[in-house]
């Protein structure tokens, strides 16, 4: 039976995954009583006697933890680490198992960083549509990209909960005004892009669900809308990425996958303008979900399995 830790399992993305081992039987979920959570070598004990570890800590005490993992000479322990502080790193495994070959690097690796919320939507849009030249890797994209309040963690929870919050949180606000938001990086990378795009995050006021939008003319992309939607189906044939063609009577709800581990690209419009929509939840197929996803192919497992998927996830990829 495999030993799991989460190191840092009071944060929103902790918690979560918590939730979705709670009641497995086929892993040991170690923990740490409260009296020891900041005491290092604790911690580090129970890291090193993991098989899995999940980081959900702030970038510098990932990268810290890692750092010591790496000096004790352990070699055994696999990590995933949800922060931001490898997603770009040489060594680590990008964990987006739907992309090309992905899966297979991620069953055999010892580092895997979970990919971020916003930057998945983006990725599982953009990166097939260049690796099939559909879109050049030097256009200059824009991407907007709008999420519930549980993605700026228990803070940000914490401030649009308080029932004398400030009046401006009642109304969706725009983040990240200086394009330098921290997934940029793994946006570009991934995706192989010359440029990074124009990145427009926006907070709203619900509690978790994400709706990512980049929009194409036909000046950007070599060839139709249908192809487009061919290529996302041809890609997307398995794992917790799917294509569906789905509206509510013409509106798209960013809440509308609130609660599940899945995630749906689509593509609206005309060959003139088109625009591609993935929606899931950000702590969901954005975070916590995607994680034990990880877990689960590093241990042979049915990719959903634990997950909130719908019943025809159930023929998910098991990876020997």
């Amino acid at each position: 039976m495999a030993k799991v830790f989460i190191d840092g399992s009071y944060g929103t993305t902790g918690l979560r995954i918590r939730e979705r081992l709670l009641d497995r039987g086929d892993i040991e979920l170690l923990t740490l009583p409260d009296s020891l959570r900041k005491d290092k070598a604790a911690r580090y004990d129970r890291i090193n006697s993991a098989d899995i570890v999940f980081l959900c800590l702030p970038d510098d005490a990932a990268r810290e933890t890692v750092k010591a993992v790496d000096q004790s000479g352990n070699t055994h322990t696999v990590i995933i680490d949800a922060s931001t502080a490898h997603r770009t790193a040489d060594g680590w495994v990008y964990g987006m198992p739907e992309l090309d070959g992905q899966s297979f690097l991620i069953r055999d690796s010892k580092r895997i960083a979970n990919p971020g919320c916003h930057a998945s939507g983006f990725i599982a849009l953009v990166k097939p549509l260049v690796q099939d030249g559909l879109i050049r890797a030097d256009a200059r994209l824009s991407c907007f990209s709008l999420t519930g309040y549980s993605g700026g963690g228990n803070g940000m929870i914490a401030q649009y909960e308080n029932a004398d919050r400030d009046s401006l949180l009642s109304a969706p606000r725009m983040y990240g005004l200086s394009q330098k938001h921290k997934h940029i990086p793994e946006m570009v990378k991934i995706c192989g892009l010359s440029y990074a795009p124009v990145f427009c995050p926006v907070v709203a006021d619900y509690y978790s669900g994400m709706q990512v939008t980049v929009c194409v003319t036909k000046e950007d992309i070599n060839g139709s809308i249908d192809d487009i939607r061919a290529a996302y189906k041809e890609k997307y044939h398995c794992g917790l990425i799917s294509y569906e063609e789905d509206d509510e009577d013409g509106f798209l709800s960013a809440v509308r996958f609130s609660g599940r581990d899945d995630m749906i690209v689509s593509a609206y419009g005309s060959d003139e303008r088109i625009t591609l929509v993935s929606r899931f939840d950000n702590l969901g197929k954005g975070a916590s979900g995607a994680a034990v996803q990880n877990m689960n192919i590093v241990l042979g497992l049915n990719e959903a399995t634990g997950l909130v998927v719908p019943d025809g996830y159930a023929a998910c990829r098991i990876l020997r």
